[in-house]
């Protein structure tokens, strides 16, 4: 499998929505967790473009603007016109005093604090701030960002960001720009599949960034939301394949799951399917980037790098072949569903 093989993103447009099957996710250069230097960042976005990847995500999060702003003189390198591009909207980035910045995560931020704001002229401000940092016509992909329980702290506060969406003219906003030729698709780019399934039984969505929620640990978006996909023709981009890092690491001391310390259970569960993976002589982390593959609506994985070593290893791991045996002793062990669809 390579990085240039490419495949549409369904759309409701007739302008064509080409992702290659292998992204780059743009959190990680916004400060992530860790600093990146500006070399780092740029040596990375260029050994994805120069590899093959065609298909950029990013958003005003990352890094409270600085992923997109590390963006820009990418684009300029590469051609706007030769890449697929998403960013988000959802939270605006408002100038403040420096005890107000929310970093959100994210090390050395601007002088920003994030508002979430999923009204008709929220949604409109922060995709023209995000054109501005990026200094682009448009997107390719307008996603809204984090509407999910996870997210927002509960399912009450999901759910009112949900209703001030469709209430508030978000919704609105998303289909008149595709409706005029600016943004080729729609979607949400979001921790649960819950979320996604609520927008999808309400509205007309083209795709669904979902970060982790379908990979080696979790399956249970194949319950009701992956064969809604299935019926509705709709894409799905896979973000945090190594749910935040214990599918990269495996169980070690200090490793995280959903952003957050791994429970007992969870390095448990990780050190069964790696010792499936080590009797077949393959790597936790190749299985893990390669499994989401499998389902017919997975059109893309986007893991992030903070360096051009890290692309180069995804790259690799991507193309790791693996024994089908692998997969069919996962399951017969319990460890990943009986009708998760398996990669060829």
């Amino acid at each position: 499998m390579q990085a240039t093989d490419s495949v549409l993103l369904n759309n409701r447009t007739q302008r064509p929505v080409p992702v290659t099957r292998m992204g780059f996710g743009g959190a990680p250069i916004g400060n992530a967790f860790v600093k990146v230097s500006d070399e780092d960042a740029q040596a990375a976005l260029q050994t994805a473009y120069d590899a093959g990847i065609r298909y950029f995500d990013t958003a005003p999060q990352y890094g409270l603007g600085r992923s997109e702003m590390r963006y820009n003189p990418a684009l300029k390198r590469f051609g706007r016109d030769t890449i697929t591009l998403s960013t988000k909207v959802g939270r605006l980035l408002v100038d403040c005093e420096p005890h107000e910045v929310t970093p959100d995560g994210f090390i050395d931020p601007p002088q920003k604090r994030i508002v979430f704001d999923y009204s008709y002229d929220g949604v409109m401000k922060s995709y023209e701030a995000s054109r501005q940092r990026l200094d682009i016509k448009n997107s390719d992909i307008l996603l809204v960002h984090d509407v999910d329980a996870m997210s927002q702290g509960s399912q009450q506060k999901s759910d009112q960001k949900i209703r001030e969406l469709f209430d508030q003219g978000g919704y609105r906003a998303l289909s008149e720009l595709r409706a005029a030729g600016e943004i080729a698709a729609i979607g949400a780019g979001v921790n649960t599949w819950e979320a996604c399934q609520t927008l999808l039984e309400e509205a007309d969505f083209d795709a669904f960034l979902l970060a982790g929620r379908y990979t080696l640990l979790e399956q249970e978006a194949l319950e009701t939301f992956l064969p809604m996909c299935e019926k509705k023709d709709v894409g799905i981009i896979l973000g945090g394949p190594y749910n935040s890092g214990i599918l990269a690491t495996g169980a070690v001391k200090g490793t995280r799951y959903n952003y957050a310390p791994a429970p007992q259970h969870i390095l448990d569960r990780v050190d069964q399917i790696e010792a499936v993976c080590k009797a077949h002589n393959t790597s936790l982390i190749s299985a893990a980037i390669q499994f989401p593959m499998g389902h017919s609506c997975v059109k893309t994985i986007i893991p992030g790098a903070i360096n051009a070593a890290q692309v180069t290893a995804n790259l690799k791991l991507f193309e790791v072949d693996i024994p089908s045996q692998l997969w069919s002793d996962l399951q017969n062990e319990g460890l990943i569903r009986q009708d998760a669809p398996l990669p060829a």
